[in-house]
């Protein structure tokens, strides 16, 4: 028989509280055992701020029987870009993107432990969680970043799923507190989003199809990032393209950077041939308009 450790502990075995059966969140589980881990529960020093990586813009658009989400690469730490390839748009489960915004690294984290709490609940249950409850879970895990939120590292992502019940996507935005508010036909948050939602309104139209989707996605990216700095454009020169999903019955599925880059070239193939037309009637009239 082997001794027992002098600290009275048994290393060989999980805690008992691995053991008993509880709740089907796994955030809810974490708060219990081993709170000290979680996005939320380590403030910083009292008036203490950060400059970190920001990361924006992500837009998300409804099609027919499906939805689409997609974000720039560009994550800004004030006036420098930190990084030039950052995703922001993630794969949540099976049928559910998420698009993030706010101080990076936090975001990131926050996404990670969502698509735990999601796998963990199906494993769990032995069923999807509806698009409502995922919804209101990611609100949760927002709202419990409100400290760190009041000391400028905000987290405020947007989230989009298939409703496998009404066999539609749909689109949920939230606000620092973890207001969770469906949004209808389209929507985008970020610096950039008041330049991108003036482009999504132009654009969107009803019976949109997958490829229309993307297209009006991609354009309002482009037209965000004409006018915020923080938004990346399509950068040509080092191939690097938007992130972009689209979801539906048949699940969540990223687009391939050549998919993208056909569509991107062809929008800036046109913009430039719309400038060129531009410059022409100016010469024509004598720069009078």
């Amino acid at each position: 028989m082997s001794p027992v450790p002098r600290d009275g502990l048994d290393h060989g075995r999980l805690p008992a509280a691995y053991l008993v059966p509880g709740s089907a969140s796994f955030a809810d589980f974490v708060a219990q055992v081993a709170p000290e881990v979680l996005p939320g529960r380590r403030p910083l020093p009292a008036g203490m701020t950060l400059e970190a990586p920001h990361g924006t813009t992500i837009v998300a658009v409804e099609y027919a029987g499906g939805v689409a989400m997609a974000g720039d690469r560009r994550a800004t730490m004030g006036n420098l870009i930190a990084n030039r390839d950052m995703d922001k748009v993630y794969a949540a489960d099976e049928y559910s993107l998420v698009g993030i915004a706010g101080t990076a690294g936090i975001a990131v984290e926050v996404v990670k432990l969502y698509q735990v709490e999601l796998e963990h609940y199906e494993k769990i249950e032995g069923a999807l969680m509806s698009i409502e409850g995922k919804a209101n879970r990611l609100a949760s895990m927002i709202r419990a970043n409100l400290g760190l939120a009041m000391q400028g590292l905000t987290v405020v992502p947007m989230f989009a799923g298939f409703d496998v019940d009404e066999r539609r996507g749909r689109i949920y935005s939230y606000d620092v507190t973890g207001g969770c508010y469906p949004e209808r036909e389209h929507h985008s948050i970020g610096s950039g989003s008041m330049f991108a939602r003036g482009s999504l309104k132009k654009l969107w139209r009803p019976g949109l199809d997958e490829a229309g989707a993307v297209r009006v996605c991609l354009e309002a990216l482009y037209d965000a990032a004409d006018d915020d700095s923080a938004t990346g454009g399509p950068d040509v020169g080092r191939r690097i393209w938007p992130t972009l999903a689209v979801v539906d019955i048949d699940g969540a599925r990223f687009r391939s950077d050549d998919d993208l880059a056909v569509v991107v070239e062809a929008i800036i193939a046109e913009r430039r041939g719309d400038l060129r037309a531009d410059l022409r009637g100016d010469l024509k009239s004598g720069g009078a308009r």
